[in-house]
């Protein structure tokens, strides 16, 4: 699919990786609606970027808040046939910890909640719409991009949740992409490393450069707009199926 054809729906949209594969899209001659629960940035970067970019406030939790950002999204572009979900939430909790005491169950489950369940509910809703779509010459109707993490892979002390959480977005790609094979919906995810996102912005930065310098190379934190072009690549490439691709500098998370 070409980014002049995309019309897509991007959670998390607002900001980190979610505002620079929107922009990105909209570079590229894309629309996007962005579908997010920060209205004050969400509406600002459709000031700022014009008319290939719609905001709707959205919980990716909620069945009917989604839908309703769906239907808007097509009605205003045509279709959908694009979905990135970058929605989520982090803690750091130990399972156990002689401080804090036992892991929540609350806590765990709300991250459960946003970042796997939410991650489900955009896509079935979206594949709905999509496998309405008109094929394109690859016989493809629509392209759906997931934001797993390296945490997935080596989840570090107190990530049991947000680990947890990636990992199940991991382990459903494959299967959701056999799913939806037949209607011509392909289905990626992408594991980013260190970013330079919001969860790193307030750190100072000689902290933030510490944390670059555990990256084998490039020795920074990665860059959104890297997350971004790894978008449009997918995009771009039919052949591109069922897959979570490491974006990570090569780097193998430690315990601590």
């Amino acid at each position: 699919m070409e980014l002049e054809q995309v019309s897509a729906v991007v959670t998390g949209g607002a900001s980190g990786l979610g505002e620079a594969t929107v922009r990105n899209i909209v570079r590229h001659g894309g629309r996007a609606t962005i579908l997010d629960v920060q209205a004050e940035k969400g509406e600002a970067l459709v000031k700022e970027l014009g008319e290939s970019v719609t905001f709707v406030k959205a919980d990716v939790t909620d069945e009917g808040s989604v839908k309703q950002a769906l239907a808007k999204a097509a009605e205003t572009y045509g279709s959908v046939n694009t979905v990135v979900n970058c929605a989520g939430i982090a803690i750091a909790k130990k399972t156990y910890s002689s401080r804090s005491g036992v892991h929540d169950l609350k806590s765990f489950s709300k991250v459960i909640q946003v970042n796997l369940i939410g991650t489900f509910n955009v896509i079935r809703l979206a594949a709905e719409l999509m496998k309405e779509n008109e094929p394109n010459e690859h016989g493809e109707r629509g392209v759906i991009i997931n934001t797993a993490s390296v945490a997935a892979f080596e989840g570090q002390v107190g990530q049991v949740a947000y680990s947890a959480s990636k990992g199940g977005i991991v382990g459903m790609t494959l299967p959701i992409a056999r799913d939806l094979a037949e209607y011509g919906i392909r289905v990626m995810a992408i594991a980013p490393g260190l970013f330079h996102t919001p969860l790193f912005a307030g750190l100072p930065e000689k902290a933030r450069e510490a944390l670059g310098k555990m990256v084998p190379f490039p020795q920074r934190l990665g860059l959104p707009e890297e997350y971004g072009q790894l978008v449009k690549s997918i995009i771009e490439n039919p052949m591109l199926n069922g897959e979570t691709i490491r974006l990570d500098g090569a780097i193998r998370m430690q315990p601590r």
